[in-house]
């Protein structure tokens, strides 16, 4: 029982700034992870934007001719 006093078997106590830290760290990390998701997606979604526009363009129909109206001359 005199074992119990040694500082061995003792744990710390973690200060709570520690916690935090370590909270801190975790919730970081998370939102880095998002944001490069983000942009990820940002750059694949423009990329095909940009194709779609350019397939778009190239398959531009000719302008419909206007219908005229002749005016008759009495």
């Amino acid at each position: 029982m005199s074992d119990l006093n040694n500082p061995v078997f003792k744990t710390a106590k973690p200060s709570p700034s520690a916690k935090a830290d370590i909270t801190t760290a975790a919730a970081r990390a998370i939102i880095d992870d998002e944001v490069t998701a983000r942009e990820k997606k940002t750059a694949r979604l423009q990329l095909l934007r940009m194709e779609r526009e350019a397939a778009e363009a190239k398959e531009v129909p000719a302008p419909k001719a206007k219908k005229t109206t002749k005016k008759i001359k009495v």
